[in-house]
């Protein structure tokens, strides 16, 4: 799969591309019945599948704008995750757009002329049915059709994925997470909620106390999900292991607005050095969450709070 920033470069063999367009935070199972059109459609056409998504999200961007950022919506997932789930969807390109003023103050047909048609090349155009553009919002799928006709490219609309009659979007996935189901957020992705990244070096609290940690950041301030999860990692063996993980500021020890994501292994492998998780690309699964996060009075009972947490998860895990 193919990354490039604002557009895709053009040569005279150039046959133009499949596109659809949205943020794709998540990529749930909406996303993913989209993409399976999307790639089916490029393939008979002789395209190259192409998704443009944005960062930051246009929504976060206008919260910001407007100096209030409690209304950016909670983010799903990093940058990281939706690219690797793009690519196992079987996208070919990928174009990240930076959302900011120039193009937010972009008329729709501005953004058809320079964005979709000398930008991309869009020979097809795949949107959802709510799907809307252009400064203030003003352009539609009617307005996309008209001017796709006009311009040489067609246009279609896929309607809303539903999983037993709920309407799959990322709302439903946030809102799965923020009330801390996991399995309804796995049935609207397709697959376990999980976090990717480098693991980095903190402060080392975890060894002192001794609950060893391999810590992963979160990009964003605002994580859909957050709390104490029994999870499962992938990255440090052949074999996933089985652990338990705080998502969150770490109210306890520092709460500084900074998101992280602290895993512990319930047995850690024999022969594996103790330092072997840094800088390595782990990817871990949140499987269940055991409760918020809290505020313990001090470190003592912190360490009882990590030591029943240790408890639950391991209970969670025999219980299967």
């Amino acid at each position: 799969m193919r990354i490039y920033r604002a557009q895709r470069p053009r040569s005279a063999a150039d046959k133009g591309c499949a596109l659809t367009i949205g943020n794709f935070d998540g990529v749930h199972r909406g996303h993913q019945a989209m993409l399976a059109l999307l790639t089916n459609e490029a393939r008979h056409r002789g395209l190259r599948s192409c998704v443009m998504t944005f960062e930051p999200h246009p929504r976060d961007w206008f919260a910001q704008k407007a100096g209030k950022p409690e209304l950016a919506p909670l983010r799903i997932a990093p940058l990281r995750d939706k690219l690797a789930e793009l690519q196992r969807c079987g996208v070919d390109d990928v174009v990240l757009m930076r959302f900011d003023d120039r193009l937010a103050s972009l008329s729709p047909t501005d953004f058809i002329d320079r964005v979709l048609c000398q930008g991309l090349n869009a020979r097809y155009v795949l949107v959802g049915d709510d799907f809307r553009f252009g400064a203030k919002r003003a352009g539609d799928y009617a307005l996309l059709d008209e001017q796709g006709s006009a311009k040489g490219f067609d246009v279609a609309r896929m309607m809303s994925y539903e999983v037993h009659g709920l309407r799959v979007s990322s709302s439903a996935v946030r809102e799965a997470l923020a009330a801390g189901d996991m399995a309804q957020a796995a049935r609207l992705i397709g697959r376990p909620y999980s976090i990717s990244g480098h693991v980095v070096h903190g402060r080392k609290l975890g060894r002192d106390l001794g609950f060893r940690t391999l810590n992963l950041r979160f990009p964003s301030h605002r994580p859909a999900a957050r709390g104490i999860f029994v999870v499962q990692v992938h990255g440090l063996t052949d074999q996933p292991l089985a652990g338990v993980a705080s998502l969150g500021v770490r109210p306890t020890i520092e709460d500084a607005g900074r998101v992280l994501l602290e895993v512990h292994c319930l047995d850690w492998p024999a022969g594996l050095a103790l330092d072997a998780g840094y800088a390595r690309i782990l990817q871990v699964d949140l499987l269940h969450k055991l409760h918020d996060e809290r505020k313990y009075d001090g470190l003592d009972a912190l360490v009882a709070g990590i030591a029943q947490d240790v408890v639950d998860a391991r209970a969670w895990w025999a219980a299967r």
